[in-house]
C-alpha cells in the first residue's frame, strides 16, 4: 500500500525535490495559508496558469492567471476559505491521502509534473468535500532549484 507521506523518489534528486515542493510544501502552505512558504517555489517571469473549470473540453479552458500575482490572490482566497471550515478528521492527513504525484517527465531543465486528487475530507455533518480533479505542473530549473513555471490545473480526474 501505498504511504501517501513517503516521497516516492527517494534516489533520484530531481524527482525528489519536484515531489517535496508540489505535496508537502504546498499542503503546508495552503493548510496555513501562507504564502510565503511557498512564494519561492515559482517562476513569475513568464508564469501562466489555465483553469480547465473541471470540464473535458479545451474550449471551456479559461485563462484565469496570466500572471503570478493572479495566482497568488485566488491561492489565498482558497486557502483563507478553506480555514474557515470544519471537518471531521484531521485535514492534513484527508488531503495527502488524496494525493497522487508519481509521475515526472523530465527532459534537460524542464519537467511536466502530473498531480491528481481522488478523494475528499469528511465534514462534521457528514457529507464529504470532495477533492477529485488534477493539474499538469510545468517545472524548470530555475537559479539552481526546481521551480513552477505554469500550470494547467482544475482537470476533471479522470479525464473523459
Amino acid at each position: 500500500m501505498r504511504d501517501p507521506f513517503k516521497n516516492p523518489f527517494p534516489s533520484d534528486s530531481a524527482r525528489y525535490a519536484i515531489w517535496e515542493m508540489l505535496v508537502p510544501r504546498d499542503i503546508d502552505a495552503f493548510l496555513a495559508a501562507d504564502w510565503s512558504m511557498v512564494e519561492h517555489d515559482f517562476v513569475e517571469e513568464g508564469f501562466i496558469g489555465i483553469d480547465g473549470q473541471k470540464e473535458v473540453s479545451p474550449d471551456k479552458w479559461r485563462l484565469a492567471f496570466p500572471t503570478l500575482s493572479a495566482y497568488r490572490q485566488e491561492w489565498l482566497r482558497q486557502a483563507e476559505d478553506f480555514a474557515k471550515q470544519s471537518f471531521a478528521e484531521d485535514t492534513r492527513t484527508a488531503i495527502f491521502t488524496t494525493t497522487t504525484l508519481e509521475d515526472i517527465e523530465i527532459e534537460g531543465d524542464m519537467a511536466l509534473v502530473r498531480k491528481k486528487f481522488d478523494g475528499g475530507i469528511s465534514k462534521p455533518d457528514g457529507t464529504r468535500d470532495v477533492m477529485q480533479w488534477q493539474t499538469l505542473y510545468y517545472c524548470r530549473l530555475h537559479q539552481g532549484r526546481w521551480k513552477i513555471s505554469g500550470f494547467t490545473g482544475y482537470l476533471p480526474n479522470p479525464m473523459g
